[in-house]
């Protein structure tokens, strides 16, 4: 193929972009996270200090929320450049904003010593978080799905969202140890260390960042000058009901993962009666079932369709929302992890299945950016303002009914996107190239620079 990008050798191969991918996301949501546990356990003292502990928490779990507002910014400032110049430049540059600032966040001084520019700073670094981590998730699944070989979509395109389970698993570890600090010896500086230790696995992430070689599809964009001058105009002239449904069908997973992530940390010691550690652990033995069923789910989806796989995971959230609250109500661990155990299943399946099945939503020309805007945009309106809302539903019903009821909500707004992105997609792919394709899951196929198949 004239013109194509050089690889260096083996640098193309699935695994190795693979790898390089779960690897560089595991970074990106470990400093994500690190952020997200340190809001509820230590930031409302340290940067809110003048409101009664309820409020802080509100005000800490807010400037979480301030790197979802961020994220769509990111998404059209690195898709754009990730649809004219190349998806691997730009997972090299998020990685490293990213990385810089979760280490500022750890040197941050708190209220006590420069007073109103704490929280102000802490904001800054927080909005600089969420823009590189929207243009850091479309990359990283991109170089993933576009390196896939034929039939193997959504398994290989499930290895970057199997790094949100590992850098969870890695943040709530790192805390373990520091639970067990005095507590002054914590809150004076044993929360920073997570942020520093960031430094560590950014420089290890860009050398194998650095390795891959850039995507294929790209590469046939360049090759037949079908690079678009202004990608998000595009996208929003030619795919604005796929962004639409896509974000709705991202919104259940992504608004019961922050909830079992964030929020319940908050709720349990509120009406569980768990210890933190409790909690930390549950998650960490969660997550590595999340690790587990993401592959697994790749494969499935392979095997039976994205489209049929990905309704069953919304399904299961919408049956085990209400047990979930129920056992965390109850106080009995043993419901609890069992609970657990069954509602991450629920939100992995589904958030495996993402990376393939929402690319192909969108032509290979202006995927970077209608991929990234789409879900940022179901995140900022749906994995943002979840902790916020679920809290606030709690206050004012006082009652966990209201939580299940909202995540059943969303699980019943996200199958209707899915099911009408399906149909879009086949309609889609009937009309490609004049061909008329039997597609299950709606995956549009062919491999021309402006579309790209299912895999």
């Amino acid at each position: 193929m004239s013109g194509a990008v050089a690889r260096p050798v083996g640098a193309g191969s699935p695994r190795q972009v693979a790898l390089a991918s779960i690897i560089g996301t595991t970074i990106e949501w470990y400093d994500f996270f690190i952020y997200s546990t340190a809001a509820v356990l230590v930031f409302s003292q340290h940067f809110f200090p003048g409101f009664d502990p309820a409020t802080g928490t509100l005000l800490a779990f807010s400037t979480f929320a301030a790197g979802f507002v961020a994220r769509p910014v990111g998404a059209v400032v690195f898709g754009h450049f990730g649809d004219r110049i190349g998806r691997k430049p730009m997972m090299v540059v998020t990685i490293l904003i990213m990385g810089v600032a979760t280490v500022l966040i750890g040197l941050l001084p708190t209220y006590a010593s420069i007073g109103f520019f704490a929280p102000a700073l802490l904001v800054t670094l927080r909005l600089t978080q969420g823009f590189a981590l929207g243009g850091e998730w479309g990359g990283a699944v991109l170089m993933a799905t576009e390196h896939s070989p034929e039939g193997r979509r959504g398994f290989f395109g499930s290895w970057p969202q199997a790094g949100v389970a590992v850098g969870l698993i890695l943040a709530m570890t790192v805390y373990i140890p520091l639970d067990a600090m005095p507590a002054d010896d914590f809150l004076a500086w044993g929360w920073r260390v997570p942020f520093l230790l960031s430094a560590v696995l950014v420089i290890t992430g860009l050398i194998i960042r650095a390795r891959v070689a850039e995507s294929p599809e790209f590469a046939r964009v360049k090759d037949a000058h079908a690079v678009v001058r202004i990608p998000i105009v595009e996208v929003l002239r030619t795919h604005p009901k796929q962004v639409l449904l896509v974000a709705g069908a991202s919104l259940s997973p992504g608004i019961f993962f922050y909830l079992l992530t964030v929020y319940n940390f908050v709720y349990t010691q509120k009406d569980g009666g768990f210890t933190q550690n409790s909690m930390l652990i549950l998650v960490i033995v969660t997550s590595a079932v999340g690790f587990v069923v993401t592959p697994i789910a790749g494969l499935l989806a392979d095997r039976f369709g994205r489209q049929r796989i990905y309704l069953v995971g919304l399904a299961l959230i919408g049956a085990v929302a209400f047990p979930l609250y129920w056992a965390l109500g109850s106080g009995v661990y043993g419901m609890i992890a069992v609970c657990y155990v069954v509602a991450t299943i629920a939100v992995y399946i589904p958030w495996a299945l993402q990376p393939a099945y929402f690319s192909d939503a969108f032509d290979a020309r202006v995927r970077y950016s209608g991929l990234s805007l789409a879900t940022t945009l179901g995140n900022l309106f749906g994995s943002a303002i979840a902790p916020l809302i679920a809290g606030l539903l709690l206050t004012a019903t006082n009652s966990s009914t209201s939580t299940s009821l909202y995540v059943f909500v969303a699980g019943a707004v996200s199958i209707v996107c899915v099911l009408l992105l399906g149909r879009m997609n086949r309609r889609k792919a009937s009309q490609n190239d004049g061909r008329t394709h039997a597609v299950e899951d709606g995956a549009p196929h062919g491999t021309t620079p402006t579309t790209s198949g299912k895999r």
